[in-house]
């Protein structure tokens, strides 16, 4: 930001809520004292006559830094020369909010920061669409947050704010909801009545979230009740001890954030997070606390928000969705597809179509049958394996690995690996489809091209009566195959055969 703004470039930096946005501005404000660098704010703890003074110096470029929320995004704000945008807590925007960043000017540096990057993100750096860098470095002698997760227990609550009181520190106790505040200030004032308590929630006026906020800052409060609004960002090194009521309803990266919030100093920081008592959990629920438990060292977000994308999916890189399973082609098949398409734009890598897959006929059963692997995730994992093997080493081993783990291998299983391997042999020899039946094969060639032309030709001669071709350029072979063991080994000898021809030429 200080480089963009001394080269004569506007910053702007987007912040989720208006507290954020005030810290970052009392931030900014302080590091530039004294510098020729003009800041201004842009949010609604900010009066009428102020915000409508920033916007018409932002359209004059007088202001250099602007920190504000999303009402930079508004159509009324113009920018002069905006070089650089920062948009922090990046998870808390939609993806409309981040195209009307890009609409602002095509040739701007975007910046974004984020512990926890949302799956849609996430995909697109791992993707390379995005670059990506990480900070794993913590500040020195910054210790990881205690993490706890325990039914809800009035006596362990009182416990715990009592011994961050009892050093001297603050705490903050997070619920859901804001019609949740009232019964737990209830809650509060009959369970530790010796804690001054102060409540905040995002539909208080102005004024008053500033001066709550101030007061909490200043320790006058022992206790900060509020909804998510102290998620984003908050530095606030006193306090130590967070309590969040109901976790089950938050999200993975929400809690993350949450926690986030303590152990900002060189104190040892604890994070309690409690549950319904005679509830059972949802599945996912259980999931990402499990996820949140074990992801206790420092600056683990980045490994957070992979089990996030991996729990919900990465969502719509060309839509809105920011998280959910890609349901049309399968993951595997639109991971391809889109590394395909990013290597074409940037243009590196081969263009050509690689991800064809030949069309095999046999007339019998050809999988993994659920008595031989019951699980199904290990069903499609193997699946997936098959997919990618090539030579007839790699299948032989895939099938003693098989037979090492779940077995000898029924008759499908076998039939499966025959498949694959005839599936091998069509790829080299540019065989788009291939049909066996009792009375011999029909092949059909991709695009109808042969790499040796003449080569086929010789080939179909010397079957004599027993080869034809068709007026689609597709190659008849009589044989006697009755069964299914017959048709896939008579169907390997012939591939094999011609991938032979097909690579005689190419070499």
């Amino acid at each position: 930001a200080f480089i963009a703004a001394l080269e004569g470039f506007q910053v702007a930096v987007v912040v989720p809520t208006t507290l954020l946005a005030r810290q970052h501005f009392k931030t900014f404000s302080q590091r530039f004292s004294g510098l020729p660098v003009r800041i201004a704010q842009a949010s609604r703890l900010v009066g009428a006559k102020e915000l409508a003074q920033t916007k018409k110096e932002l359209e004059e470029g007088t202001v250099d830094i602007v920190v504000g929320t999303h009402a930079l995004l508004g159509s009324s704000i113009k920018f002069k020369s905006l070089g650089l945008l920062i948009v922090d807590e990046e998870q808390h925007f939609g993806v409309k909010h981040k195209e009307r960043l890009k609409e602002l000017k095509s040739d701007v540096h975007v910046l974004t920061l984020s512990a926890t990057p949302i799956p849609r993100t996430l995909q697109l750096a791992l993707t390379g669409v995005r670059e990506l860098s990480l900070i794993a470095t913590p500040p020195v002698d910054r210790m990881a947050v205690r993490t706890f997760i325990s039914p809800f227990d009035p006596l362990v609550i009182r416990e715990t704010l009592l011994r961050e009181r009892y050093r001297g520190g603050q705490s903050f106790y997070v619920v859901p909801r804001i019609s949740d505040l009232a019964d737990i200030r209830r809650f509060l004032e009959e369970q530790v009545p010796e804690l001054k308590v102060a409540t905040a929630h995002g539909q208080m006026p102005a004024g008053e979230l500033d001066d709550i906020m101030n007061a909490f800052y200043d320790g006058q409060y022992d206790v900060l009740l509020s909804t998510t609004i102290v998620e984003s960002g908050l530095d606030i090194p006193t306090a130590n001890t967070l309590i969040v009521h109901r976790a089950d309803m938050f999200g993975l990266a929400q809690l993350y954030q949450l926690r986030g919030r303590v152990g900002r100093s060189k104190l040892r920081a604890y994070a309690l997070f409690t549950l319904p008592a005679n509830k059972t959990l949802t599945q996912l629920a259980e999931r990402r606390l499990k996820v949140l438990q074990s992801l206790d060292t420092l600056g683990a977000g980045f490994q957070l928000a992979s089990h996030d994308l991996d729990i919900r999916g990465a969502g719509n890189l060309l839509g809105e969705e920011q998280s959910g399973h890609i349901k049309e082609v399968g993951f595997e098949l639109y991971q391809q597809m889109l590394e395909e398409a990013v290597a074409e734009l940037r243009g590196t890598g081969e263009t050509v179509d690689t991800g064809w897959s030949p069309q095999i006929t046999i007339g019998t059963a050809v999988m993994i049958p659920e008595s031989y692997v019951p699980d199904l995730q290990l069903r499609l994992g193997l699946y997936r394996r098959l997919a990618e093997l090539e030579t007839p080493e790699e299948i032989d081993g895939f099938g003693a690995e098989l037979i090492d783990r779940f077995g000898p291998l029924p008759p499908e299983v076998d039939h499966l690996l025959k498949v694959v391997f005839i599936k091998a042999l069509c790829r080299r020899a540019n065989v788009e489809k291939l049909d066996a039946g009792p009375k011999g094969v029909v092949v059909q060639f991709r695009n109808r091209e042969f790499p040796d032309p003449a080569g086929l030709v010789r080939y179909i001669a010397e079957q004599g009566s027993l080869a034809k071709t068709r007026p689609d350029q597709s190659v008849v072979l009589m044989r006697d195959w009755p069964t299914p063991e017959k048709r896939l080994s008579g169907s390997a000898v012939v591939m094999t055969q011609l991938a032979r021809l097909a690579e005689k030429t190419a070499a």
